[in-house]
């Protein structure tokens, strides 16, 4: 059973997480590499104990391929003054992404605020 459980997770992290092989040259990235990766692992865990036990049916892939769809944009405009508006914005979700969050006992998150900067800090936000 330990080897069933050990093999699903290489291919888990392997897969579902997109950990490659990945050759750092210092031992500092390589701790960092892992330790990103164990985060990576334990979320996913985490993931699938709480949609076994509040949506029965469902695999914590098939969550993270739902809500992969979710991406966030930054709308520059430019200001009178010569600086730039920058607004961060969520896209509108998916009809069933609100379902699934209700079913996890999750929120949709809120928008972040709007930040003005000036042209010459636009790399920087």
């Amino acid at each position: 059973m330990q080897l069933t459980e050990i093999e699903a997770v290489f291919r888990t992290l392997k897969s579902d997480l997109a950990i490659r092989p990945i050759y750092h040259q210092k031992d500092s990235r390589i701790e960092a590499h892992i330790f990103v990766s164990f985060l990576a692992y334990c979320l996913y865990i985490t993931l699938g104990q709480r949609v076994r036990r509040l949506a029965p049916g469902l695999t914590p892939r098939a969550v993270l391929e739902k809500m992969s769809a979710t991406q966030m944009v930054d709308v520059w405009v430019p200001t009178t003054d010569g600086r730039l508006l920058i607004l961060p914005r969520y896209i509108q979700p998916e009809k069933d992404h609100p379902m699934l969050l209700h079913e996890l006992h999750l929120q949709w998150p809120s928008q972040p605020p709007p930040r003005i900067v000036s042209q010459g800090a636009e790399s920087i936000a």
